[in-house]
């Protein structure tokens, strides 16, 4: 057996470049209320939750009142205008098809997400690389999304019931782009290695064990270097 067990990865920022239509789905859906939303506050603060820890966190911090029912419509209407911006093209990341399709057939792959599973199932299909992952964590899928490990546990228990064996945490790489995530995966026991996608090297390197541009920088060998040096 290869040091390298498995991978799980997440999805936005890492596979499909959607960050930027997610914060513009967050803004629209945020019309018409007190609350407000800069670029600059999303990357900041907001990027690493889910859509409900989202909204409540922004609410919160603009010192806003939200009930539940007001939370649950921003999410439906977040979640249609992403939608609605993710069918105009094409979103998967240069290289991240072909990283994907090349690990696929070597070691299970999962994706530990804070995206709802129908969003991240849908820009799969599209690229053709659904097949390619045993299983897809969703942020609807577990009580707590990151930083919490709830992601990366649920992913990594759904990796060793289907491949049946033993796998090591310790020797299963989680690819991350943000801190939120990093402290996900390395609260849940799992290799760390962030890509430059959303936020700087020298920003995510505290949080990581390697740093890189995106998964098309990565490759088989650099992956069996990191496992093997497992606890």
């Amino acid at each position: 057996m290869s040091a390298l067990h498995a991978i799980v990865l997440d999805f936005d920022g890492v596979i499909a470049d959607s960050e930027r239509l997610h914060m513009r789905a967050f803004q629209a859906a945020l019309g018409g209320s007190p609350v407000t939303l800069t670029d600059e506050a999303y990357y900041a603060h907001y990027l690493g939750f889910d859509d409900h820890g989202a909204f409540r966190h922004l609410f919160r911090d603009q010192a806003q009142a939200l009930d539940e029912a007001t939370l649950e419509r921003l999410v439906a209407e977040k979640g249609r205008r992403f939608e609605a911006l993710a069918a105009a093209g094409e979103m998967v990341f240069p290289g991240a098809a072909a990283f994907i399709r090349t690990f696929a057939a070597a070691v299970p792959l999962a994706i530990a997400s804070g995206a709802q599973t129908h969003e991240i199932e849908d820009v799969l299909h599209r690229a053709r690389l659904r097949d390619c992952f045993i299983t897809v964590v969703g942020a609807d899928q577990t009580p707590a999304s990151k930083p919490a490990p709830d992601p990366y546990l649920e992913a990594f228990a759904r990796l060793q019931r289907h491949t049946g064996r033993p796998l090591d945490p310790r020797r299963t790489v989680a690819v991350e782009d943000s801190r939120w995530g990093l402290e996900s995966a390395t609260a849940a026991g799992l290799r760390t290695i962030a890509v430059t996608t959303s936020y700087p090297a020298e920003a995510l390197a505290p949080h990581a064990e390697l740093v890189v541009a995106g998964l098309h920088a990565l490759d088989r060998p650099t992956l069996e270097r990191l496992c093997e040096t497992a606890a």
